[in-house]
């Protein structure tokens, strides 16, 4: 009984440990969905995120339609500082329009990027660093299950990136090309019971004929240490393009630094309907290292000296086994 209890205390403690820190004992990745997170992958993590989606579009006024496929890929790496990550993400496209308003269905082939960025992800604003009190208890399930109001405050990140765009890209508007600023706002809930909230507020291509305005709401629940399930709703306005998008789907934890995940998109409206499938993978390399302080500590140790430490550690073998029998239930 006594090892089944302290495999339920661990199972709790990494269930949480993503909402205490920047980098994590398992990988932090934004798939399945196309949010970001409010948190960096830590320093010394290289991760890739991609994934391959199919294309399937029918537009009832223009009497078209699109079907093919795309690829997706996010590059990740925490640079210099726990809240600091850079980014380069990139969407592929290769498609073919059917236009049905002439007597025959003409054809025409299309590839290019819809997306191509590089940019810098620095967190502003961690409602959990150096709380305490907001930290799991590995005794309790009931305790770590209450709702927190504090878990109503964000963490919060400001993203700035460029953009590059070849000239006479099919998925852009005409006289979009060459190099534009992107601007984001990420904010992120951590609340108990599994269950996370982010939120992205984007403005891209700015000063650009398709300088659009979008939002994307993303909510997740992971009910097992491996298992997690999303649902997600994005929109779309420019004078391009507009759309409300929404998708639904999940993701394995395979190993502690490789994830899978499958999700589907749809729309709500017919100029053009939208619904693709989409499959995906994360994976990093991790070599990440607690930084240290004047003392010698790690960051993860609070500023405690090594003494200080010693002592914690004695207290805590001296009780083990009276705390292993007080799990409350």
């Amino acid at each position: 009984m006594r090892i089944l209890k302290s495999t339920l205390a661990l199972l709790i403690s990494l269930s949480f440990s993503s909402a205490y820190a920047q980098y994590t004992e398992v990988i932090n990745s934004n798939r399945p969905g196309v949010s970001k997170s409010a948190f960096s992958v830590g320093t010394g993590v290289a991760q890739f995120e991609a994934g391959a989606f199919t294309v399937k579009e029918d537009h009832a006024l223009r009497n078209y339609e699109v079907s093919g496929f795309g690829l997706d890929f996010a590059l990740r790496y925490g640079l210099l500082f726990e809240q600091l990550e850079l980014s380069l993400d990139g969407i592929y496209q290769n498609d073919t329009e059917t236009d049905y308003n002439g007597l025959t269905p003409d054809e025409t082939p299309r590839s290019n990027f819809k997306n191509f960025t590089l940019g810098a992800k620095y967190l502003v604003y961690d409602p959990y660093k150096n709380a305490e009190e907001e930290k799991p208890n590995i005794y309790s399930y009931h305790a770590n299950r209450k709702f927190s109001w504090k878990s109503l405050i964000p963490a919060v990140a400001v993203y700035v990136g460029a953009n590059f765009d070849t000239k006479d890209n099919p998925y852009l508007a005409t006289d979009v090309s060459g190099f534009s600023p992107k601007v984001m706002i990420a904010t992120q809930n951590n609340f108990n019971g599994g269950w996370v909230f982010v939120m992205n507020l984007i403005k891209d291509r700015i000063g650009t004929d398709q300088s659009d305005f979008s939002y994307i709401l993303t909510l997740t629940h992971s009910f097992t240490p491996q298992w997690v399930v999303f649902g997600e709703a994005q929109g779309i306005n420019s004078d391009f393009y507009a759309d409300n998008i929404f998708r639904f789907g999940g993701a394995y934890l395979w190993t502690k630094d490789f994830q899978l995940d499958a999700n589907i998109a749809f729309n709500t409206k017919d100029t053009p309907t939208v619904f693709n499938i989409a499959f995906g993978a994360s994976y990093r390399l991790d070599f990440h290292k607690d930084k240290k302080i004047e003392n010698g500590t790690s960051n993860d140790e609070g500023g405690k000296s090594k003494k200080q430490n010693k002592k914690d550690k004695r207290k805590i073998n001296k009780n083990k086994d009276k705390k292993a029998d007080d799990f409350d239930f």
